[in-house]
C-alpha cells in the first residue's frame, strides 16, 4: 500500500473521529443575564411575567409603529416581550394588524371598561366644565380635554386592574413617537426583579403648578388620616423644601416607567388613589397620573425600591435622557450634552440623585460643568 494513501487514511480517521466526538459532547448554552436565551423566544415563557403596557388611540398608529420600531431594534427584537395594547374604543382591524407585523413578540389587545374611562357618580360635570374654562383661560395645556383627564384618571388607578393586565407582575410603558437611542443589551424587567426594584424611571421633572392646586393639600389630608403612608423622611425631602409644607412639584416623568404591578396593586396605594379619586381634583383640576405616582413611589417605596435608568437613552417631545458615561457613546446615538439632566427643570432628576442612598445605574454620575 502507497505511503500517501496511509496518511490519507489516516487524517480522514482523526477527522471522522473528532466530528463523531464533537457530536457526543452537549453543546454550550448561551446564557444572557445568566438565563438561557430560549426562554426569550417569542412563545416560551419568560423569566419574568411581564409586558409592554400601551394606551393608545387607532389615530396614533403612525407613531405607535414608530415608538414599536425605536424599542424591536434597540431591546425587543432579541427579548420578545410581549405588547398589551389597551384603547377606550375597540381597536381597529388596521390597528391590529400593523402593529402586530411590527414584532415577533405576541400582542394582544383590549377595550377599557366604561366605568374606568367616564366620570364617576360623585363629580358634578356641570363644575368640572366650568373649571376647564377656568384653566383654558389661563392657558394650562390640555384645559379642555376630557379624555386627557379620563386618561390620567385611568392611569392612576386603572390600569393595572385590567384583566389582560392582571397576570403580570412588571410592565413597561410605552407612548407612540416616542425614541430610544441606545441599545438596552439587558432585561430590565430581570434587573428589578433580581434587585427587589419596584420603579424605574428616566427623567423626573417639574409638574406645571396650576394643574395641581390642590392635590397636595389633598394628599396631605390622606396622610393625616393615614400617618404610616409616609415610611421614610428622604422621600418627603425630595417632594418638598419645606418639610411638607408645600409640594415642589417633583415627579417622575410617566410616559417613560417600568414597574412592578404589587406597587400598584397594594392596600396602600389603592386607598391612596381612592381618596384622591373621590376628592375630584382628574376632573376639577388637571391632576397627572406623574405626581400622582411619583408622591406614592416617594413615601411608599424604600430607596432601594427606585431606580433611575440613566443608561437608557429616551425621548419624549420635549426632553431627552441620554447615558453621560463615554462607554455609552458606543452604543448610543444621542447628544449627552443634550440630555434633560443638564436643565433645571428637570432638576428633580439630579436631586433624586442627591437624596441619601438612591440608587442608579453604575454610569449615572453627572459632570457639573454640563449642568445649566
Amino acid at each position: 500500500m502507497a505511503p500517501g494513501f496511509t496518511l490519507l487514511n489516516l487524517l480522514v480517521g482523526l477527522l471522522l473521529a473528532l466530528y463523531c466526538w464533537r457530536g457526543a459532547v452537549e453543546p454550550p448554552v448561551d446564557l444572557l443575564d445568566g438565563v438561557d436565551v430560549a426562554v426569550y423566544a417569542p412563545e416560551a415563557p419568560k423569566p419574568v411575567r411581564a409586558a409592554f403596557v400601551v394606551l393608545v388611540r387607532n389615530s396614533e398608529l403612525p407613531g405607535m409603529k414608530r415608538a414599536m420600531r425605536q424599542i424591536e431594534d434597540r431591546f425587543n427584537a432579541r427579548f420578545n416581550y410581549p405588547y398589551v395594547f389597551l384603547n377606550d374604543v375597540p381597536f381597529t382591524d388596521e390597528f391590529m394588524a400593523e402593529t402586530a407585523a411590527m414584532t415577533r413578540a405576541n400582542v394582544s389587545f383590549g377595550t377599557i371598561p366604561h366605568e374606568h374611562w367616564s366620570y364617576p357618580s360623585w363629580i358634578n360635570q356641570t363644575r368640572a366644565r366650568e373649571s376647564r374654562q377656568r384653566l383654558h383661560a389661563q392657558g394650562v395645556f390640555y384645559a379642555l380635554s376630557e379624555s386627557y383627564r379620563h386618561m390620567c384618571r385611568f392611569n392612576s388607578g386603572f390600569f393595572f386592574r385590567h384583566p389582560l393586565v392582571q397576570d403580570l407582575d412588571y410592565y413597561w410603558r410605552i407612548e407612540p413617537d416616542v425614541e430610544y437611542s441606545c441599545d438596552i443589551n439587558y432585561d430590565p424587567f430581570l434587573y428589578m426583579h433580581r434587585q427587589g426594584i419596584k420603579y424605574g424611571y428616566t427623567i423626573a421633572l417639574h409638574e406645571y403648578p396650576e394643574t395641581i392646586p390642590t392635590l397636595w393639600a389633598t394628599v396631605k389630608d390622606f396622610i393625616a388620616q393615614q400617618p404610616a403612608f409616609v415610611r421614610h423622611a428622604v422621600g418627603m425631602r425630595w417632594l418638598s423644601a419645606d418639610a411638607g409644607v408645600t409640594y415642589n412639584g417633583c415627579h417622575f416623568w410617566s410616559n417613560f416607567e417600568i414597574g412592578a404591578l404589587s406597587f400598584f396593586r397594594s392596600p396602600e396605594y389603592l386607598a391612596y388613589f381612592d381618596y384622591l379619586d373621590r376628592a375630584g381634583g382628574f376632573f376639577y383640576e388637571r391632576w397627572g397620573d406623574a405626581p400622582v405616582h411619583s408622591i406614592a413611589a416617594a413615601l411608599l417605596l424604600q430607596k432601594h425600591e427606585l431606580h433611575w435608568f440613566e443608561d437608557i437613552g429616551y425621548f419624549h417631545n420635549p426632553w431627552l435622557n441620554c447615558p453621560q458615561a463615554a462607554e455609552a457613546r458606543m452604543r448610543c446615538h444621542c447628544d449627552p450634552k443634550k440630555s434633560a439632566v443638564h436643565h433645571y427643570w428637570a432638576s428633580c432628576t439630579r436631586e433624586w440623585v442627591d437624596l441619601p442612598g438612591a440608587n442608579v445605574s453604575a454610569s449615572a454620575a453627572v459632570d457639573p460643568a454640563h449642568r445649566s
